[in-house]
């Protein structure tokens, strides 16, 4: 099986697809096959009456990845709503097996295997007659450790801090948070990190700034976040 990550985000908008797609890049530039996978994109377009999965062609684009971005979702919705509610007016609920099946079918093509969350770690992904299906079940679900994308201006501690004492209360194991829209030098965003890493004692593995084209750390210290086996 493929080693993975799982990433997160404080938030929605907070960056997860962009620090994802270096993320995969990086790996991809330094000769390993690296991959993506999604399991709920909620918010595609319609082009030629055809759903496109724009996150996740994003990242494919990005890290050099052929192919049909629909191959790295495994449900995708027209409605820009959280997608247990895009779910209930679409149809097509996702089930934790279809989540299985797919990260196990990408696990045989790709190594590593970059996983990216939908919206903030509190997200309901089907929820309802059936199935309750949180983000956090698929976290563990696939016994993934994990990163958290944060912002780094004002709000990063709190929503940060929040976000790592969540998972670990839940059972999942945040290993570093990224701070995304990082300004050097600059004197709320610097403090920000310092009080990240002392409040939550994860480290931050990297301070990505606005429009950056590299995650700003070495494939071999990214490595070093993923592990973990599918249960």
């Amino acid at each position: 099986m493929a080693k993975g990550l799982f990433v997160t985000g404080t938030g929605t908008d907070v960056g997860k697809t962009y620090v994802t797609a270096l993320i995969v890049k990086k790996l991809r530039e330094a000769g390993l096959n690296a991959g993506y996978y999604k399991a709920a994109l909620s918010g595609a377009e319609r082009v030629d009456g055809r759903l496109v999965p724009g996150d996740a062609e994003f990242v494919r684009r990005a890290a050099g990845i052929a192919g049909d971005p629909l191959e790295s979702v495994s449900r995708i919705y027209e409605h820009a709503y959280s997608p247990h509610l895009a779910a209930k007016i679409e149809g097509g609920p996702l089930r934790m097996e279809t989540v299985r099946e797919d990260f196990r079918r990408l696990s045989e093509r790709y190594d590593p295997l970059t996983v990216e969350g939908s919206g903030g770690i509190v997200c309901p992904i089907s929820f309802g007659e059936g199935e309750r299906l949180m983000l956090a079940d698929i976290v563990r679900g696939l016994g993934l450790p994990a990163v958290v994308v944060s912002g780094s201006g004002l709000g990063a501690i709190n929503a940060a801090v929040l976000t790592v004492g969540y998972m670990r209360a839940h059972g999942m194991e945040p290993r570093a948070v990224i701070m995304n829209g990082w300004v050097p030098g600059g004197i709320i965003e610097e403090d920000n990190r310092m009080m990240i890493e002392e409040l939550t004692g994860l480290p931050v593995a990297a301070a990505v700034e606005r429009g950056a084209d590299d995650i700003g750390i070495g494939a071999a210290e990214l490595l070093k976040l993923y592990g973990g086996e599918i249960r």
